[in-house]
């Protein structure tokens, strides 16, 4: 602490020798470039080395000699005789080398008419065969207009091409001399940006984290004074078009202090070492404006794990970008003031240096919304679209399982282009859940053409999954199936997933037996198999494997998992012979399911029969039809249960506010005719004592009491 304020000391003691030079400016150069220009172009006189002064007499010489091709002669009396090419060496002599390709001799003339005379006698006499002609004198202002005109448009079609190719000059943002400064867009308070954290639905978690943020911005006392320091930095994780660059746009709506904005790939340039020029410049503006918040979107971008081995391709530029991230987010310098967020979805491929505390101290996740925050999201989107009372969120928020707040947001779009196609005034039901089957299957293909037995041969598949999902305990409730052509589909079931945070090996099987009864319907109804089933076996494999090689779900291989995490690794963590092993016991896997499927729907025929045939006569049945056919399910969804338990959780703390109301009312008028019997009983007898030069007097009522005093 001494060395720094002996430092300090040291450094204001020192007279400031620094001469303040002007700042460079790019139209300087232009201005010096176009002076030379000029010099060059006047310096060499447009007659050149091929013009000389001579007196009238030696004129008259020349003529009389028939050196002289041309005679021009001016009102102010000065003439311009052209030299024949053979006469050149006679009238320079040594310096018949220098002279250009018309070389030409000036002088005066006494009079134009005595010059017509002579010249008029020395063509009679043979002596000039030339020509004559008296011009009036040029102006001398458009003879340098003429000459500079060219070299004026020539600078100036040169300063063009170089602010087009620099990018706008000096003065713009991508100048030769601005190729190392920052893209940031810099948001100041009152700004342009008008989102805050009420358009944020939920992310409860992620977005108390970042409110909190803010707030060490807004009162960094109330947390240094406990001895607490800011954090540097703050990093939002999670999958694409969760919410991650909503959330540093709430911040910058929020905060009252200047943000920073700009994308990863923004450092990244054709030249070698702007990236980490442009980091420099960053902080340092970053600086200037502390305290202050800079946004790094997409952050991967430049802090991409560095490479161990530079010769298998490694990007010299990107990693020396880093490398001056890393210093100016926490090297020796102090960043005080300057908070880092940044945002990624592929937090595994960032460099683990990147990741470490005092560079980025948090790390919020932003996970895909859940039932209640799809609730929440969906009453944000629907705020600006007009919808009727048939519009039922709940339902919306169970249909939509995995979807992220931008999926949401194209939902609700989709819906009222969907509704404004079909000339409706307001959005209803049916438009959400034709955009969400939209969206999920892509568009109705009702042009192409089936055979009747084709027809059959899809209804019965897709019979086959929705009678199985119906009649397993496990298996995803059913909403509707249809057999009308969508996408690459020739039929689809719609499903409400169960998003379980834990899932059980009898649920997994339930699901994958699901998936087999379409293929498992038309092996045992038509006696044939189709392709149709391409897309389930697809799904039904790669669930096997990873139930078998990452979750050790299977009876041979036990509590094992082979899960590699090596993006590029070319071996398997596992021999050749547990390989055979895991391919047996996903085989062994599958044809169990299958031959469940077989047996329940052989069970349940007459009610897959007649499923078929309405899925043929409808072409789009409903869990209502499936219903009523098999019978309630007896058993509760989880996302039921979970509606159920919110709706339960809701009464009771609406309940408890009403108690809490009533009981509070209660005590109220309690306490006023408390007040009203104690006035009641109050008398109204009056004390006066004397002390000095005091005097009080006590009126003995529960309500006032007043004290005079003499002067």
């Amino acid at each position: 602490m001494t060395m720094d304020n002996n430092s300090n000391n040291n450094n204001s003691n020192k007279p400031n020798n620094k001469v303040n030079l002007p700042k460079f400016n790019l139209n300087w150069m232009y201005m010096i470039i176009a002076l030379m220009l000029l010099g060059l172009w006047w310096g060499s006189d447009s007659k050149g080395a091929g013009s000389k002064a001579v007196t009238y007499s030696e004129f008259q010489d020349y003529v009389k000699k028939g050196y002289i091709s041309k005679v021009l002669g001016y009102e102010d009396k000065s003439i311009e005789a052209y030299l024949k090419p053979t006469a050149v060496g006679a009238v320079f002599g040594a310096d018949s080398t220098k002279v250009g390709r018309n070389p030409i001799i000036t002088s005066r003339t006494p009079s134009t008419d005595k010059l017509e005379e002579f010249l008029q006698a020395e063509k009679e006499a043979g002596n000039f065969d030339g020509t004559s002609d008296y011009p009036p004198k040029s102006d001398l202002f458009p003879a340098i207009l003429i000459q500079i005109l060219p070299l004026v448009l020539l600078v100036a079609l040169w300063i063009f091409f170089m602010r087009r190719m620099s990018g706008g000059g000096s003065g713009g943002p991508g100048g030769v001399f601005n190729v190392g400064k920052s893209k940031a867009q810099l948001f100041e308070k009152g700004g342009s940006i008008k989102i805050t954290f009420k358009d944020v639905a939920g992310l409860a978690e992620a977005k108390q984290e970042v409110e909190e943020i803010v707030e060490f911005l807004k009162e960094p006392q109330k947390y240094t004074d406990l001895g607490g320091k800011i954090p540097k930095g703050a990093l939002l994780v999670g999958p694409p078009g969760t919410g991650k660059t909503l959330l540093a746009k709430a911040v910058a709506g929020e905060a009252n202090v200047p943000f920073f904005s700009l994308a990863g790939s923004d450092f990244v340039e054709m030249f070698v070492g702007v990236g980490a020029s442009r980091v420099r410049d960053l902080f340092k503006q970053a600086k200037e404006k502390a305290p202050c918040i800079v946004f790094i979107d997409e952050i991967d971008a430049v802090g991409r794990a560095r490479g161990k081995n530079p010769a298998m391709g490694g990007n010299d530029e990107r990693e020396n970008t880093l490398n001056q991230l890393l210093t100016e987010m926490d090297g020796f310098g102090s960043n005080s003031g300057v908070i880092i967020l940044a945002a990624t979805n592929r937090v595994d491929v960032l460099d683990k240096a990147l990741l470490r505390a005092g560079r980025f101290d948090r790390q919020i996740h932003v996970d895909l919304p859940d039932l209640n925050e799809r609730k929440e999201v969906f009453g944000v989107h629907l705020r600006p679209i007009k919808i009727d009372d048939t519009v039922d969120v709940d339902l919306l928020a169970r249909q939509t399982p995995g979807f992220s707040g931008a999926d949401i947001a194209n939902v609700c779009n989709e819906a009222a282009l969907i509704a404004a196609r079909h000339g409706k005034k307001f959005v209803g039901k049916q438009d959400f859940l034709d955009a969400v089957d939209r969206i999920i299957g892509g568009l109705e293909k009702k042009t192409k053409i089936t055979t009747e037995a084709e027809r059959r041969s899809i209804a019965l598949h897709e019979a086959g999954h929705a009678s199985i999902s119906w009649l397993l305990e496990y298996a995803n409730p059913l909403i509707k199936v249809t057999i009308v052509p969508r996408g690459r589909a020739l039929g689809a079931a719609w499903y409400l997933p169960e998003e379980r945070q834990i899932t059980t090996k009898e649920q997994m099987l339930d699901e994958m037996c699901a998936t087999l009864g379409g293929r498992a319907a038309e092996d045992l109804f038509i006696g044939r198999i189709s392709t149709g089933a391409m897309n389930d076996l697809e799904r039904v494999t790669k669930q096997a494997y990873g139930m078998i090689a990452y979750l050790g779900m299977s009876d041979k291989l036990p509590n094992l998992c082979y899960y590699n995490n090596e993006e590029y690794s070319f071996n398997r963590p596992y021999s050749e012979k547990t390989a055979e092993l895991i391919d047996e016991e996903v085989k062994k896997m599958i044809n169990e399911q299958y031959e469940r499927a077989k047996k329940i729907l052989s069970e349940h025929k007459e009610g897959h029969n007649e499923l078929t045939q309405l899925l043929i006569d409808k072409e789009v049945i409903f869990a209502e039809d499936v219903e009523r056919i098999f019978g309630k399910r007896p058993w509760a969804s989880r996302s039921e249960e979970i509606m159920a338990a919110k709706e339960s959780q809701d009464a009771a703390k609406a309940e408890r506010q009403l108690a809490e109301k009533l009981k509070k009312e209660e005590q109220e008028i309690k306490e006023e005719e408390a007040e009203n019997t104690a006035e009641e009983k109050a008398v109204t007898g009056t004390k006066v004592t004397a002390e000095g030069t005091k005097v009080t007097v006590e009126r003995n009522t529960a309500t006032k009491t007043e004290t005079n005093e003499e002067k």
